[in-house]
């Protein structure tokens, strides 16, 4: 199910204009994001209104050793079904994500964001995040060359989001 989630945001992305998510995301590594436990859902009944990873893991090659020392959780492929699009649940997302991370104990709520798509980026500066820098060198997770490398933050803080949360309490990232 999430893959096929992916793939509709994946063609929507294409009819904007983005070349984000056009690469299939390999199951394998899906699959071991959701048995780690850091894959959440938001679900309108039966239906899935979006998903979100949030883990205590950053991508190899991003962030600075310092950076790395300050507890942070880390947002990777935020999804929002095209049924729940305009209605804000990608932003009430991002404050789900910051105040389990406060929760958690970290100091920064952290992503990284396709390195062509300024809507997105945008998107996120509106959310209050901060671009730190965007690495365009290396080789990312899944062996392609780099091109989620745009670098933003925001402090981690207790906010009202309005999901009734029915995961666990999160574990404190490593610092």
């Amino acid at each position: 199910m999430l893959l096929a989630f992916r793939e509709e945001a994946a063609a929507w992305l294409s009819r904007l204009g983005t070349d984000q998510w056009q690469r299939p995301y390999p199951a394998d590594k899906l699959l071991a994001t959701i048995d780690a436990g850091v894959v959440f859902m938001v679900r309108d009944g039966a239906t899935t209104a979006a998903t979100i990873t949030l883990t205590p893991e950053a991508e190899d090659g991003l962030w600075t050793e310092a950076e790395l020392q300050e507890p942070s959780l880390f947002i990777n492929k935020l999804t929002v079904a095209r049924t729940h699009a305009g209605q804000d649940v990608g932003g009430r997302l991002l404050d789900w994500a910051g105040d389990r991370a406060c929760r958690a104990g970290a100091k920064w709520l952290r992503l990284d964001a396709w390195t062509t798509n300024t809507a997105l980026q945008e998107y996120y500066l509106r959310q209050g995040f901060e671009h730190i820098r965007t690495v365009r060198q290396g080789i990312a997770v899944n062996g392609g060359p780099r091109v989620s490398g745009w670098l933003a933050q925001r402090a981690a803080h207790l906010a009202h989001h309005g999901f009734e949360d029915e995961t666990p309490p999160p574990d404190r990232p490593a610092a």
